[in-house]
């Protein structure tokens, strides 16, 4: 991170921690749904839950951290290495509330506007 509060991302160019939740909604999203179910998954299975890369996954857990929506915590696993379990913060909880109104908000967006294009499509095959 630099001194301005910005972190560099994967392609080098700076951006607000905020900007990279905003902009990754849908993941950030899935990440805290699977953490409420199993805070201590791993980064890697969590990139397979999700369907992403581990960098990318990583890259958003670490601005779910910074923004303190998430807390890292260490603990022992079964193979006696050290492992993280990642606590959802009630201001997390507050964070999936939003994010999720305003995804349903978009996909039923999304929804409608789907139905009047296939409605469209079809006055168009019944002329």
């Amino acid at each position: 991170m630099n001194g301005l509060g910005k972190r560099p991302t994967p392609c080098g160019s700076h951006t607000d921690v905020s900007y990279i939740i905003l902009m990754n909604q849908e993941l950030s999203i899935k990440i805290i749904r699977e953490l409420e179910k199993a805070p201590k998954q791993s980064q890697r299975a969590l990139s397979k839950l999700c369907g992403v890369s581990l960098g990318s996954i990583h890259y958003c857990m670490n601005a779910l951290v910074e923004k303190g929506y998430v807390k890292a915590r260490n603990f022992k696993n079964a193979q006696n290495k050290l492992a993280y379990a990642y606590i959802l913060t009630p201001s997390g909880i507050n964070l999936k509330k939003e994010l999720t109104l305003a995804f349903l908000r978009r996909k039923q967006a999304e929804y409608e506007a789907l139905q009047k294009e296939i409605e469209a499509l079809e006055e168009d095959l019944a002329r």
